[in-house]
């Protein structure tokens, strides 16, 4: 038994994938079994101290990494960590925008947060899988992930402030046309019973709550696009690609409501993120071609990330300072083609 959790799978110790599981599963159900038994309303107060705690157990990981993999290793996992962080501050925006437009209180938008993680977990594994996959047969995909996150981070930076239309979504629009969906919500059910219109059965339907979960999970992968590849620039090491990215996203659902209550004090920080995507795709040209394939020191990668980070939260929170939350968009009253049940 030792001598398999001592064989290597994907570069890494298989106990060390064990352990990593091994973390995520007891701290999923620490937070669902214990802390969230029943559906209410997260505070900010408690957000915050629930974010710490979740950021205190990523770091801890970190430096386990550092002392058993070496400073390099320990380095790259601190860089992506940080840059997976600060990214889903976005993902936050568009949480609340999706949450507001289907009519989501606040005591059930933490069960579909959760829900919405385990999905991720599973979906950003086979997106690192098949881009670690890619790596193995031909390094040059690399350059187009770096050139892809140079390209992401200029229109990034010029980009408007246009929010997402929801209700455009064409997931959205398919899933109203092709299946039952309830005008209401039904406590934290993603499904239930209801009446056919016409035949009076009972039929399975669809509740608003599992639209704004499908809409979440597909929020998710746009913006899996940005953040895989920029660690994939960090290190091609798929452990440390995959356990910063997890890591830094199973804070998030505590970090949120936190965030968003506030999300309109970090205004700025995308400027900083563009800056820094920039960065990560600029350093494989700059190791490649200008430092003749030599190692990008990784200190430099995680200094750079960090001050670029804490930069654009200090000039925010400064820019903003003394501003009061802008009001979110009315929640609109969908209509009966979209909420309304399947003939």
């Amino acid at each position: 038994m030792m001598e398999f959790f001592t064989q290597d799978w994907l570069g890494t110790p298989i106990w060390f994938w064990a352990s990593f599981l091994a973390i995520v599963i007891v701290l999923t159900a620490f937070d669902l079994g214990f802390l969230h038994k029943e559906d209410r309303e997260l505070g900010i107060g408690e957000s915050l101290k629930l974010s710490a705690f979740y950021i205190g157990v990523a770091l801890l990981f970190g430096v386990w990494v550092w002392f058993e993999r070496g400073e390099q290793s320990g380095m790259e996992y601190f860089t992506g960590f940080f840059i997976e962080k600060a990214l889903s501050i976005d993902n936050v925006f568009v949480i609340s925008l999706i949450f507001t437009y289907f009519a989501i209180p606040p005591k059930y938008q933490y069960r579909a947060l959760l829900w919405g993680i385990m999905a991720v977990i599973v979906l950003r594994g086979l997106m690192i899988a098949g881009g670690a996959a890619l790596l193995s047969q031909a390094y040059w995909v690399l350059y187009i992930f770096a050139a892809f996150l140079v390209f992401t981070g200029i229109k990034m930076f010029f980009a408007g402030d246009e929010p997402m239309d929801v209700g455009k979504n064409p997931v959205v629009q398919w899933i109203s046309r092709h299946m039952r969906v309830t005008k209401e919500l039904h406590a934290q059910h993603f499904f239930v019973k209801v009446p056919d219109e016409k035949t009076g059965k009972m039929v399975r339907a669809a509740t608003p709550l599992f639209l704004a979960l499908v809409v979440i999970n597909l929020a998710d992968l746009v913006f899996a696009v940005d953040s895989v590849p920029a660690i994939f620039a960090i290190t091609t090491d798929t452990f440390i690609v995959y356990t910063s990215n997890i890591f830094a996203i199973l804070g998030l659902r505590a970090l949120y409501f936190a965030l968003a209550a506030m999300v309109h004090r970090f205004h700025y920080l995308k400027y900083a993120l563009a800056a820094v995507l920039v960065f990560i795709g600029s350093k494989i040209f700059v190791a490649d071609f200008l430092l003749g394939g030599a190692k990008f020191p990784a200190w430099i990668s995680l200094g750079v990330t960090a001050a670029l980070i804490a930069a654009g939260v200090l000039y925010s929170l400064w820019k903003t300072r003394g501003e009061e939350e802008e009001d979110w968009p009315a929640t609109p009253e969908l209509p009966d083609g979209q909420r309304g049940n399947r003939a």
